[in-house]
């Protein structure tokens, strides 16, 4: 089966490799140039733009972080609408507002093509793995055409519901995670000044009500100081929780943690650690 991938980020590059290695004929294309080349040099068939990628691709993943992103590979110029792309079917694994994504399918399927939206939660190591969770809006048949290849890059494939379940089930997830973030260097940062070794802390809180897969992770990385290679970045975080405030404020529904945790990742990315682990959360409190 030909796949074609607009997005080569770090999450975009994990999903081509893991494709490739898995059989598939795999096609890429990313905005940035120096990205194209050096995939291309690793053994990836680069094409000149969206346009050419879907063209040869039966299924067509995307990839982008920002919306306005998204629309741009996908109405812009040298867009995949712009081509023919009857009986295609489009795979958006950006994490998006969830009108983005119904705003999207009726063009998709004016132009004849389907289309699922399959964020995904994980780590680049799972991507590269198959080992990532995708929550899937859109029409169940087209999540049956999609499963073989989602079965490749993830552990668990969740249907949430229509076009927009997706965005939304992720925008919550991250949520919590940010949130625990921000708890989570409260509280390494209070062990560490009253006396306690902070890094026995996800260690002895391992099973118990506070224990968390973030906790594993990023907790022996707030306790050394030492946060590479990194596992996320910052600023993606703070982009999923300003698309969640967006998100509220659209259903008038209060988010005041949320909130919160937003300012914490802006004041972050202002320091300097847009690019940095969002274990770098720590440094905010001296």
């Amino acid at each position: 089966m030909k796949i074609g991938i607009v997005g080569l980020g770090r999450m975009g590059a994990a999903i081509s490799q893991r494709l490739r290695q898995q059989g598939f004929d795999v096609a890429g294309w990313d905005h940035n140039a120096d990205t194209n080349r050096k995939l291309a040099a690793d053994g990836l068939r680069v094409g000149a733009n969206a346009r050419s990628v879907a063209a040869d691709a039966a299924i067509v993943i995307s990839s982008i972080t920002e919306d306005h992103g998204v629309r741009r590979i996908f109405s812009g110029p040298a867009g995949f609408l712009e081509g023919d792309v009857n009986d295609k079917l489009f795979i958006e694994m950006s994490t998006l507002q969830p009108m983005t994504g119904r705003e999207l399918a009726p063009l998709v399927e004016a132009k004849g093509a389907r289309i699922i939206e399959a964020p995904v939660l994980g780590t680049i190591p799972q991507a590269r793995e198959g080992k990532l969770l995708a929550m899937v809006g859109g029409r169940p048949e087209d999540l049956e055409r999609a499963r073989p290849v989602l079965e490749k890059l993830t552990g668990r494939i969740a249907y949430m519901g229509p076009s927009g379940a997706g965005q939304t089930t992720k925008l919550c997830n991250q949520i919590i995670v940010c949130g625990n973030l921000a708890v989570m260097a409260e509280a390494i940062k209070l062990a560490k000044v009253a006396g306690v070794d902070a890094a026995w802390l996800p260690e002895c809180l391992k099973g118990g009500f506070a224990d968390s897969i973030p906790l594993q992770l990023f907790g022996p990385r707030m306790a050394s100081g030492k946060a590479d290679p990194p596992i996320g970045a910052s600023e993606t975080m703070l982009k999923d929780l300003e698309t969640a405030c967006d998100l509220a404020q659209q259903t008038t529904t209060a988010l005041p943690m949320t909130a919160l945790a937003a300012v914490l990742f802006r004041l972050l990315k202002l320091h300097g650690h847009a690019k940095d682990d969002p274990s770098t959360i720590i440094t905010l409190l001296g």
